[in-house]
């Protein structure tokens, strides 16, 4: 019986599915988390053989002798995953330490998590991205946002989601940014308008996909955060062929083997200097794991399939055991932000949308910043349906 570690199975709340469809597919799997074990929902319990917890994951120290109790009780270790981008520095550094082949290593780690050394892979795919400048001499830095005109962006070179990302308008802003800063190394690069749309897929040993989706987000993850503003993306009906051909040439330029992807570009939304006329794509950055929050569950509403299961079946067999042939829809998530004067209510919303609706929740306030407070999920089969829903769950009063 094979042995997989999943860290932090508890969070975000849907991670559990994994862990059943792993136990399902006869792995032998164990938990290290943070969360007190009788506080894990039932679910997650009866999908884990052994948890270990631990008093802070941010500890390496205590998460390694985590990993290698479990190593001296159930014998070597074959996977170790928690498919989370806050953690994928410290998984690869215990599948390094422990010998643990089936995964990134510690040297993977530059390429995929500095969006500067990302730049150089998306061009090894032949996809253009934008230019940029490593923050760390004044004159130097004011000298690009000045050769490529503002605005410009600013974002941790190393960072998670829209933490920390700025548009900067003016050399003034420049200023405040440099006296303000906190440690982290930023990257400039110049902006782009473009319309956020990505390739989704789950990638098996020989770098080919078994599953392929993707999302499109019409509003600026980073004005969303720094201005508390209201979220919205969906699942495409159907993967474009140009993004589907992008996706995967960039899956093998990064050489991504056995794990879900969330690669990100930038479709022109006018022509732009430099980078291409309006409809070209250019690259954004690479995310080796599941898109955020409750993506996973709409890449099974918009396909009808189990992406949970799918994975595992990866992990288990390194091929898909469910067939792809069925119906697909557009799945549209809409986060609204408490304080606002919306102009339906919960009730007229489950009045008007609820044959369409199939979740319908609070939001964590880890996840809050980038996807508001209080989400739907609905399912559409025309695009003037989704654009229906929008207008009507985003209206105010004045």
């Amino acid at each position: 019986m094979k042995n997989f570690i999943f860290i932090s199975p508890n969070f975000p709340d849907n991670y559990w599915h994994f862990c059943a469809e792993l136990k399902k597919n006869g792995l032998r799997v164990l938990g290290i988390g943070d969360c007190p074990y009788d506080q894990l929902r039932k679910e997650l319990r009866d999908s884990l053989t052994d948890y270990y917890k631990v008093a802070s994951l941010e500890n390496y120290d205590e998460v390694f002798r985590a990993v290698a109790f479990l190593t001296y009780k159930f014998g070597k270790i074959d996977w170790l995953e928690s498919n989370n981008e806050y953690w994928l520095e410290r998984d690869a550094a215990l599948r390094t330490a422990f010998n643990i082949t089936t995964g990134q290593q510690s040297a993977d780690m530059e390429k995929i998590k500095r969006k500067s050394a990302m730049k150089a892979y998306y061009a090894k795919a032949g996809i253009p991205t934008a230019r940029y400048h490593l923050v760390e001499d004044y004159e130097a830095t004011k000298a690009f946002a000045n050769e490529v005109g503002y605005p410009v962006v600013v974002k941790p070179d190393n960072g998670v989601g829209a933490n920390n990302t700025y548009k900067l308008k003016s050399d003034a802003d420049l200023d405040y940014f440099f006296a303000t800063k906190d440690s982290n190394l930023y990257i400039m690069e110049e902006f782009v308008n473009g319309e956020v749309r990505t390739y989704d897929g789950i990638i098996d040993s020989k770098g080919e996909p078994i599953f392929e989706t993707g999302n499109v987000t019409p509003n600026s993850i980073m004005d969303v955060v720094n201005d508390s503003d209201n979220s919205i993306y969906y699942m495409v009906r159907a993967l474009p062929e140009k993004m589907r051909d992008l996706g995967r040439r960039t899956v093998k330029a990064f050489g991504v083997k056995s794990r879900f992807v969330h690669l990100e570009f930038f479709v022109l939304k006018e022509d732009q200097q430099g980078l291409g006329k309006k409809g070209d794509i250019i690259g954004l950055e690479v995310n080796m794991r599941p898109s955020g929050g409750y993506s996973p569950d709409m890449y099974n509403f918009a396909n009808e399939v189990d992406v949970y299961k799918i994975w595992a079946d990866m992990v288990a067999y390194d091929k898909s055991t469910m067939p792809m042939d069925r119906p697909h829809h557009y799945c549209a998530y809409c986060g609204r932000r408490d304080g606002k004067n919306f102009v339906m209510d919960d009730a007229a919303i489950r009045a008007k949308y609820g044959k369409n609706l199939k979740m319908c929740e609070r939001i964590p306030d880890a996840l809050a910043g980038a996807m508001a407070n209080q989400m739907y999920l609905c399912n559409f089969d025309t695009k003037e349906e989704m654009q229906q829903f929008y207008a009507d769950l985003l209206a105010t009063r004045d």
